[in-house]
């Protein structure tokens, strides 16, 4: 009987410890729900608008910073990720074609000079 009462004993620890972990669990999530809140719901945007800004002319490393893209269904609409995408392999593009034409004007000014 004494070997009967000991598995009791144990199993009796066992649920009271497990008990126990489930309300301190418990209470740190609800603890940490009323600290942090749900946090910032905001409504969804109107059909045919994108959040995905970007200037006109002369795209700043900030700029690319601040981009936002819509999360879809499977992750980020790609129609956007390619628009922006696009918009700065063109910038940078004209933007070396800009350096080189400076440097160009450079070495020749330079050759003169000599």
């Amino acid at each position: 009987m004494s070997d009967l009462a000991g598995k009791i004993g144990v199993v009796t620890f066992a649920l009271t410890y497990l008990l126990v972990l489930i309300a301190v669990a418990a209470v740190l999530f609800v603890l940490g729900s009323m600290l942090f809140g749900r946090g910032e719901e905001l409504p969804p945007l109107p059909k045919g608008t994108t959040a995905t800004v970007l200037p006109a002319e002369k795209v700043t490393g900030a700029d690319v910073d601040a981009v936002k893209f819509s999360l879809v269904f499977r992750g980020y609409k790609a129609s956007e990720v390619d628009w922006v995408l696009d918009r700065l392999a063109r910038q940078i593009d004209e933007l070396r074609a800009e350096l080189d034409e400076v440097q160009g004007a450079r070495a020749s000014i330079e050759a003169n000079a000599d």
